[in-house]
């Protein structure tokens, strides 16, 4: 299971997992496009080069959310995969990825998302495994 979403009153709260933090990243913004619509009929045909510092682990995961957003305000693009996500701790976090995804127009979306919050946003290690909680204003 990549990710699952959990009732919340107004926004929409999901879990993303992975056997590496990188890949709890990645099925982060996977769920957050998925709101949008079914991203596995979303075809990689646009390739985006990506990369993000930030000071702490959070910050990261909310400034890689909202570079996601960001990218699909500006490029109209939904995205459906990553590749070659990495995250390294120097003296920030740096996270550099390419995303993969096809124009919005040529998919039935439904919803907006404005952005996401530092409410109930969680990174763990549990066993040995990586779980992200994380809400998105939509």
């Amino acid at each position: 299971m990549r990710f699952k979403y959990f009732d919340h009153t107004a926004d929409v709260l999901f879990e993303s997992y992975g056997k590496t933090l990188a890949e709890a990243f990645e099925n982060a913004g996977l769920a957050m496009f998925n709101i949008l619509t079914d991203i596995d009929k979303v075809k990689p045909e646009k390739e985006f080069s990506i990369e993000v510092i930030s000071d702490s682990d959070e910050k990261l995961l909310y400034d890689f959310l909202e570079e996601l957003i960001f990218l699909m305000d500006t490029e109209g693009i939904l995205i459906s995969k990553f590749s070659n996500l990495k995250i390294k701790k120097e003296n920030n976090f740096i996270l550099t990825c390419k995303a993969k995804g096809d124009l919005a127009l040529n998919y039935e979306t439904h919803g907006d998302i404005k952005s996401p919050t530092y409410n109930q946003m969680e990174i763990k290690k549990k066993d040995k495994n990586y779980v992200i909680k994380a809400v998105v204003d939509i």
